[in-house]
């Protein structure tokens, strides 16, 4: 007689889900181990965990506490799973995401092929000048507070093969790891920093959410990304209305709404001149504000608009002083755009896409960094700022395509 599996999961699979998890890179769990080091074995471990997975004896260590510093001075807590448990992770999600991508929410954007936080912004954007009001809604504690017992009655209602629930159940339970090396146990919430955790955030807000408003309030639409949401109404005792029926919502699903970052604004422009207490908001890294705008006849007004944040600026100024540029004087100026052009352009195509004049004081900021690297590696340029910045502007109107932002304009201003 043939000894099988209970699952079947192809080898073909694990590979794919290995050359994912590779791709972006991560650092080690509690074990310590890195992707070079399960790299050194890669056949046999990617054939113990195929074993391990089809047979059903796979279980998932403890997951590694890491906090990150949050923007209002608080701290993040990030779950990193060993290399081993997030290809795993990566397994059950390439099995179960396709057969819920089908009945999830257009307008819920984070997290999913195909979809981006920019065209979440383009959306916003667009329906704040045909709505006047917006309920900005942040969910407090969201990934640390998820009810496991909802989610397992959402996954149930899609069907999943039997060890695509096994192995989610044994994920949700399994323990933090603080530094100290303790361990504590959960029976609630999804580790920000696991391969599965976006996806199962999605389904659980899909229905403690997105269906919900789509059921009881189809004429006001809404923006999703993850757990940052907003909502648009047409007046603002509507708004008050979903706002406090939103509460209530939240409460049934084991959630609760931040009782002071979540609030309602007022999109005031040239014609909503009504007076508010609160008329911006911020959502994935842009500010919606009114602002001064100019149409296609070359007249101004005041439009409703988003644009770079002044916390996504300060956060990019902050990188810029990191990188130390001015103590790189081993490097030539080609050497400092290979190393980060890359990070540039992405800042730039991210939040230059709309009002992109906001965000230009940040690449000012980088080309005075470009002038004091000059100065400290060229003698004749130390103690003489200006001197550094026309040649900066003098080597920016040679090589216009050195860094990203020079090539869209952006150079010295000497060198225009």
């Amino acid at each position: 007689m043939i000894k099988t599996k209970s699952y079947v999961i192809s080898k073909f699979v694990v590979w794919e889900a290995y050359k994912r998890v590779r791709s972006n890179k991560g650092s080690s769990g509690v074990d310590g181990e890195s992707l070079d080091d399960f790299e050194s074995d890669l056949k046999s471990n990617l054939y113990k965990l195929w074993n391990r997975m089809s047979s059903g004896s796979y279980f998932p260590h403890p997951v590694k506490l890491v906090e990150i510093d949050k923007k209002d001075g608080g701290k993040r807590p990030l779950g990193i799973p060993t290399v081993t448990d997030r290809i795993a992770q990566m397994v059950v999600k390439m099995a179960l995401e396709p057969k819920l991508e089908s009945v999830f929410h257009s307008d819920s954007y984070g997290y999913r092929p195909g979809k981006s936080a920019l065209e979440a912004v383009g959306k916003a954007r667009e329906r704040c000048w045909r709505y006047n009001w917006v309920i900005d809604l942040d969910i407090k504690g969201f990934f640390d507070n998820l009810n496991h017992d909802l989610l397992k009655l959402a996954l149930q209602k899609h069907q999943p093969e039997t060890w695509v629930m096994l192995y989610i159940e044994r994920w949700l339970k399994a323990p933090v790891q603080h530094p100290d090396g303790s361990l504590v146990e959960r029976d609630k919430g999804t580790p920000q920093g696991g391969v599965i955790s976006p996806l199962l955030a999605n389904l659980y807000l899909h229905y403690a959410m997105d269906e919900w408003l789509r059921i009881n309030y189809p004429y006001n639409p809404f923006e999703r990304y993850a757990d940052d949401s907003i909502v648009h109404c047409r007046s603002e005792q509507e708004a008050n209305s979903i706002l406090e029926s939103l509460r209530e919502r939240m409460q049934q699903c084991g959630l609760e709404l931040h009782p002071v970052k979540t609030k309602i604004v007022y999109c005031k422009d040239d014609d909503r001149r009504s007076n508010y207490h609160t008329t911006k908001f911020d959502f994935l890294g842009y500010t919606f504000c009114r602002r001064r705008s100019k149409n296609r006849y070359g007249k101004y007004f005041i439009n409703f608009t988003p644009a770079v944040s002044n916390s996504a600026k300060k956060a990019m100024r902050q990188e810029m002083r990191s990188w130390k540029v001015h103590l790189r004087s081993d490097k030539s100026l080609k050497d400092l755009s290979c190393m980060f052009n890359p990070t540039l352009r992405g800042w730039f195509n991210y939040y230059g896409k709309y009002y992109k004049s906001e965000l230009y004081s940040v690449f000012r900021h980088f080309n005075r960094t470009l002038s004091r690297w000059a100065m400290r590696k060229y003698k004749k340029l130390r103690k003489h700022n200006r001197r550094a910045e026309y040649m900066m502007g003098k080597v920016a109107k040679d090589y216009p395509h050195l860094f990203y932002h020079w090539q869209v304009g952006l150079k010295p201003a000497t060198g225009q």
